[in-house]
């Protein structure tokens, strides 16, 4: 069975401010993804999948099992892309993959802005290739044979009450002050 606290946030819950407020890690990290877990639990109590990994419940699952798998591991994934003070130099990997440090966040910022309703944006590995991509709902790219860089959740929840409607400016706050950059060159 799953914990929260087999996923800690990283960084102390006031840690990301002026960014990001304690109010929304507490809403974001307590209520959401703590559901997912709860959720999840109840979901495999007493089956087969009950012993297995998160990544394995999402690999041979679907429905809302892989909904609430899926949405376990895209929240983790997450909140371990963010560090205080974070943002600064693009890695240079990353940066030649897309012609610069600021082409790859023009690109970034253009695919989070692009999602309909609720997802996420990627930076993944597909095989060699470093690529952004977008997945919309409980959607993660490991379901697809992708491995996960980077992840920037654009569900409302994840902005709504520091940003109200404006995605563009948490998209910007993330990408210039809240990315782990450290974290993304280990998962390269």
């Amino acid at each position: 069975m799953f914990d929260i606290s087999n996923y800690p946030l990283p960084f102390r819950r006031d840690a990301l401010e002026p960014y990001v407020s304690v109010r929304t890690i507490d809403y974001h990290y307590d209520k959401h993804l703590d559901t997912y877990i709860n959720n999840l639990n109840k979901l495999i109590a007493g089956t087969k999948y009950e012993y297995m990994t998160l990544g394995e419940i999402i690999e041979e699952s679907d429905g809302s099992l892989f909904n609430n798998a899926a949405q376990v591991f895209n929240h983790n994934f997450f909140f371990a892309s963010m560090k205080p003070n974070g943002g600064g130099i693009v890695p240079k990997r990353i940066a030649d993959a897309f012609g610069g440090s600021d082409k790859f966040k023009e690109q970034f910022r253009a695919a989070a802005m692009s999602i309909f309703g609720s997802g996420w944006a990627w930076l993944v590995m597909d095989g060699d290739e470093i690529k952004i991509t977008t997945t919309a709902n409980a959607d993660t790219p490991i379901a697809h044979g992708q491995k996960p860089v980077l992840v920037l959740d654009v569900w409302e929840h994840a902005y709504y009450l520091d940003y109200q409607n404006r995605r563009g400016d948490f998209i910007e706050a993330f990408l210039n002050h809240l990315i782990d950059w450290e974290w993304v060159e280990k998962n390269l």
